[in-house]
């Protein structure tokens, strides 16, 4: 199902976990990473084709994760003519998506590569939110780039406090440990991806 202007619509998924690090999958027998995407069905939803390929591609059900936010409007990209099969070129363009930002609630074994007989990836891992577009392929890139940016302003606030406690440093010695009055809280330092 193409658009008047050779566009597939199709859905994004950035899946954060409590970290706010995102999900990053493997294509299956390739070295290509990428975020989960996929094609809106005639007669699906965007919201339900996210479902959908959600259960698909990592084999979570909507009880594993909290939607935040989702793009405004459809963000396009071009595939080059050397990606499209030859059937398809002068017809297909691209795809047109719209972009999801979920919080997985589940566990990180609830997902389950190998849910459908049609895997999408062979592996996958945690990244800091940013990381994606530095290694995207690149006629992704500029897409990434924009869902990424304007769904940011919905990352959960992570608990500092914890952090540090789980460390062993108790919350009111803090501030004068890190030379940093209590009333602001220091900065956290940036997550290691798993």
């Amino acid at each position: 199902m193409l658009d008047r202007e050779g566009f597939r619509p199709n859905v994004g998924i950035i899946l954060l976990n409590s970290r706010n690090q995102v999900f990053w999958g493997k294509r299956l027998r390739t070295h290509s990473w990428q975020f989960p995407q996929g094609g809106i069905k005639y007669g699906e939803t965007p919201e339900q084709a996210m479902y959908r390929e959600l259960h698909e591609e990592v084999g979570l059900r909507p009880e594993h994760v909290k939607i935040l936010a989702r793009t405004r409007d459809w963000l396009r990209y071009e595939v080059p003519d050397h990606y499209i099969r030859r059937d398809a070129r002068g017809h297909y363009r691209g795809q047109k998506q719209i972009w999801y930002l979920l919080k997985l609630v589940g566990r990180d074994s609830d997902m389950n590569l190998r849910a459908t007989d049609h895997p999408e990836f062979d592996a996958w891992r945690w990244n800091d939110y940013w990381v994606p577009l530095d290694v995207v392929i690149e006629f992704k890139r500029n897409v990434y780039q924009m869902a990424l940016t304007e769904l940011a302003r919905y990352l959960p606030r992570t608990n500092v406090h914890n952090r540090y406690l789980r460390s062993g440093m108790r919350a009111q010695r803090q501030g004068a440990e890190l030379a940093v009055p209590p009333s602001t809280p220091p900065d956290p330092a940036p997550a290691g991806g798993a």
